[in-house]
């Protein structure tokens, strides 16, 4: 059974930086491709950033790039999100997902394996 769980998740200023990690078991994390996705209540999941299995491809959503980086350690079963410079809109429930295979997508639907998500919060 594959599990993943996040952490890092907290109450910082605007400005203010934070890093989430998600540690996956009992799965091959090595093949998997990762992503971050967060959201708000009310709101559609908002895919956040996203690397392929080898960590040679990344994405990152409009409103994060130049602020957020995503990484992975394929030895320690782990994808890290580095959030820099955070804004209030980041507020939100951060949750990790991974998938089976090469292909890279924004599309939540299309993984299979989540965590229970952690919140970020930003005040102003």
């Amino acid at each position: 059974q594959v599990q993943l769980v996040e952490s890092g998740g907290g109450l910082v200023q605007t400005g203010g930086s934070l890093r989430l990690s998600c540690a996956v078991s009992g799965g091959t994390f090595s093949s998997y491709g990762m992503a971050w996705f967060r959201q708000v209540p009310g709101n559609e999941r908002e895919s956040v950033a996203v690397i392929s299995w080898n960590g040679n491809t990344t994405y990152y959503g409009d409103s994060v790039k130049g602020r957020f980086t995503v990484s992975r350690d394929n030895a320690a079963n782990t994808v890290y999100l580095q959030m820099n410079n955070l804004k209030s809109e980041d507020t939100a429930v951060y949750y990790c997902a991974a998938r089976q295979g090469k292909v890279v997508t924004i599309t939540p639907a299309l993984y299979m394996y989540w965590g229970q998500g952690t919140q970020v919060t930003v005040s102003s």
